[in-house]
């Protein structure tokens, strides 16, 4: 669920992990408790950003597997779980670039497609459905960093966290999010325009 916290946060640092043949390994059982300890937080915010849950649970544990298969640095400052969600955040990212490209094929009718007759206000769907389509594509269109605040912020994670997830300083995270909300409302706008120009079959071009 949206915002929901996992206890431990920042805490499974490098210590661990096991020393192998010159690589830093995970530990099963200390990986065990990492999956536990954040696995419904990371398909909460693949959730929001991909609007599948069933994805979202594909994508994350396509992350924790990436990380168990990433040899660390053994060091106590290892930012593990800040790794975990800029890495699902990524494959969030990369999911609704792979989207854009197969709808860029799409024809007009086929986006709109009719709602259901026990449909109590069929605009209203079809509005709703539009402007969630727009957000995603603005956020496939963003620099990765931007996606990521964006939708880790709007997940619930704090200052705090977003400045330990992002591997920045506290102090900087306004600023970024700023800038990252400008962007993102800027190619909203523009998605918005080139949505009603769909619409009345007067598109705008890009």
């Amino acid at each position: 669920m949206m915002g929901e916290r996992a206890e431990g946060w920042g805490g499974m640092a490098a210590l661990d992990y096991q020393k192998e043949s010159g690589k830093t390994a995970w530990d099963l059982s200390a990986f065990e408790r990492f999956f536990f300890e954040h696995f419904v937080r990371v398909v909460s915010v693949l959730n929001r950003m991909v609007g599948d849950r069933s994805r979202a649970e594909e994508l994350a544990n396509e992350a924790f597997w990436k990380i168990y298969r990433q040899p660390l640095l053994p060091s106590p400052e290892g930012n593990v779980s800040g790794l975990l969600y800029r890495t699902a955040a990524n494959l969030g990212i990369d999911e609704l670039r792979a989207r854009n490209k197969r709808k860029q094929y799409e024809e007009t009718s086929n986006r709109l497609a009719p709602i259901p007759s026990d449909t109590a206000n069929p605009l209203s769907e079809i509005l709703r459905e539009e402007t969630r389509r727009n957000v995603r594509a603005v956020l496939a269109e963003l620099k990765p960093a931007q996606a990521q605040i964006l939708v880790l912020r709007h997940s619930g994670f704090s200052y705090n966290e977003l400045a330990e997830c992002l591997g920045v300083s506290r102090g900087s995270v306004g600023t970024m999010l700023i800038r990252a909300e400008e962007e993102f409302q800027k190619r909203y706008l523009r998605a918005e325009a080139r949505s009603a120009g769909r619409s009345t079959g007067h598109e705008q071009q890009p």
